[in-house]
């Protein structure tokens, strides 16, 4: 028999793993902490420091019932649906167009015929700031990094034999949102499809856009009102289609860390839900159509518990902020694009497996919707050859790889599980701090919220120069294979010329009268505290332009300047 010695372990059955765990780090964790690692600390992509090891103790007072549950279930961590993937998976919703409606309904077609179920429109600058493509400011820009909307006219050609009531299409549309939308359900009235049947989302976050993308056009107080206009007209008119698509994903790539991706989009999303329960709308009644859009990085546990986190944070706030009751209010139903601000001109076929591995991560952090940044999108409008990539990508991980054949997959974790846990307490932290600033709008007024977002940016682009930060092909890595430059595409220069011929053969083949009308109608009722999208939809029907319709709410609401401090 041989004898137990003092300092060896005891019998399974009577081990307690905190106590074996210390073992392990004073004994072999020491001797092997004597050589140097790679690095003298290991982080997450936004800055996290991690152990070398998570067990038990990292989750102690950690009640898995509460705050991890059950799928389909509040708090909704491991998520929304009780059988998630094994069900139905995520629905592929690559984000194209440019050029001219006609162009770009093209593009839409080819990708429904590769197996794409819905859309999600690019627009060009232009429309994204509410100017027609004949304003002097829209010089050069016309249907270049999307499609060019003048006015109803082309959401018809863009939409040509794609049935409304049949495909859902989200629009990537913020400040000019309720007039995009109203073009688009004009557009499905024209294909005999009614309101109530049309299927979709747009953005409509035009808060984000003044901590992030900059295509603002009115100051941030009548921006919100717009944007809630728009989402109780939805709630009454077209209960099918998602009014706003709450965005954390351009606060990402504008250069924030996770935790403030959670947390502004959450505050602004606050903004959003008072605004529309001012306007008398029970919150029951519109919040379980709120949709939201984040952006999935190349971190690759980081980015499924912030997934796993945002659910749970938001069934609380929904809940304790807003007294909601539906369950389906405390779901957080996400749509995501894979980085593009960590895709890489250098080396672009990089890029696919950078995407790959993003996708991956949010498929494991539980998301309803998917697109991929296409390889090429470093260095342009990518092509149908990336589009196809892309696609197939979300296709092999659905039906190859088996990360779908059970929910949660890495639900209990140690390490999932503190990351889960840590991320959602940064962001609560967080949000309390812009709570105490009164609140999202006050905080983008006086430019808190962007200089936040600024220094992240700043910090990590130094990272990336000296170094500290690896970005294989850029400063890592970085000889060359390619003997050919790669494939982009280019847009067609004739776009532009047009574009601006349709747009003149359409301003003289409309009843003049009738649209100066609808626009003196617009401008009461932006003058006053009616809802706007009732004389909005009017001005579309009577064809007035994209350009005249934001032209007259800019004389009344005047246009935003940022703040002197940023």
């Amino acid at each position: 028999m041989i004898s137990q010695t003092q300092d060896a372990p005891p019998a399974a059955g009577d081990r307690d793993y905190a106590a074996e765990q210390r073992r392990w780090e004073e004994r072999a964790l020491r001797r092997a902490l004597e050589v140097p690692g790679r690095l003298e600390t290991f982080a997450t992509g936004s800055g996290i420091e991690l152990d070398t090891l998570y067990g038990p103790a990292q989750l102690e007072g950690h009640d898995p019932v509460t705050q991890v549950g059950f799928p389909g279930q509040p708090p909704f961590t491991r998520g929304i649906q009780s059988t998630m993937y094994r069900g139905r998976l995520w629905s592929i919703r690559q984000y194209a167009g440019y050029g001219t409606a006609s162009d770009a309904n093209q593009r839409f077609r080819f990708l429904l015929a590769h197996g794409q179920k819905g859309l999600s429109v690019a627009f060009d600058l232009p429309t994204q700031m509410g100017l027609d493509s004949d304003d002097e400011r829209a010089a050069g820009e016309v249907g270049q990094v999307g499609v060019a909307i003048d006015s109803v006219a082309d959401m018809v050609d863009l939409f040509d034999q794609i049935p409304l009531g049949v495909v859902s299409t989200s629009m990537t549309i913020n400040a000019p949102a309720p007039v995009l939308v109203a073009m688009y359900m004009v557009a499905a009235e024209r294909q005999g499809v009614p309101a109530a049947a049309v299927m979709g989302t747009a953005q409509n976050d035009v808060l984000k856009e003044y901590v992030a993308r900059g295509t603002y056009i009115y100051p941030p107080r009548p921006s919100l009102r717009l944007a809630a206009d728009l989402i109780a007209h939805c709630t009454r008119e077209a209960p099918k289609f998602n009014a706003i698509s709450l965005s954390g994903y351009h606060i990402r790539e504008a250069g924030s860390t996770a935790p403030q991706e959670m947390a502004f989009a959450i505050a602004n999303a606050c903004e959003y839900v008072g605004a529309v329960v001012a306007r008398g709308i029970a919150v029951d009644d519109f919040a379980p159509k709120l949709s939201w859009i984040f952006n999935t990085h190349t971190d690759f546990f980081e980015e499924i518990a912030k997934y796993r986190a945002l659910r749970r944070l938001w069934g609380r706030v929904m809940t304790e902020r807003f007294g909601a009751t539906d369950p389906r209010s405390l779901m957080l139903r996400t749509h995501t694009q894979t980085g593009g601000s960590t895709l890489t001109a250098q080396q672009p076929e990089n890029n696919i497996v950078r995407a790959a591995i993003q996708a991956l991560a949010a498929v494991l952090g539980g998301v309803q919707s998917l697109a991929l940044s296409c390889y090429d999108e470093a260095l342009s409008i990518p092509t149908e050859k990336a589009q196809r990539i892309a696609v197939r990508t979300q296709q092999i991980i659905g039906e190859e790889i088996g990360v779908t054949n059970t929910v949660d997959p890495l639900g209990g974790s140690y390490f999932v599980e503190w990351l889960t846990d840590e991320l959602e307490r940064q962001a609560v932290a967080l949000m309390a701090q812009v709570d105490e600033r009164g609140g999202a709008v006050a905080c983008i007024e006086s430019g808190w919220m962007q200089e936040q977002i600024q220094e992240e940016a700043y910090l990590a682009e130094r990272a990336v120069v000296a170094g500290a930060k690896v970005v294989v092909g850029v400063n890592r890595h970085t000889e060359s294979e390619e003997a050919q430059p790669p494939l982009i595409f280019h847009p067609d220069q004739r776009a532009a010329t047009e574009q601006l011929e349709r747009l003149d053969a359409r301003r003289a083949n409309r009843d003049r009268g009738r649209v100066a009308s609808a626009l003196t109608q617009l401008r009461t009722a932006a003058e006053g505290d009616a809802e706007l999208m009732p004389p909005i939809i009017d001005a579309v029907r009577a064809e007035a332009t994209l350009g005249e319709i934001c032209g007259t709410l800019r004389d009344v609401f005047g246009e935003y300047r940022p703040p002197a401090t940023i």
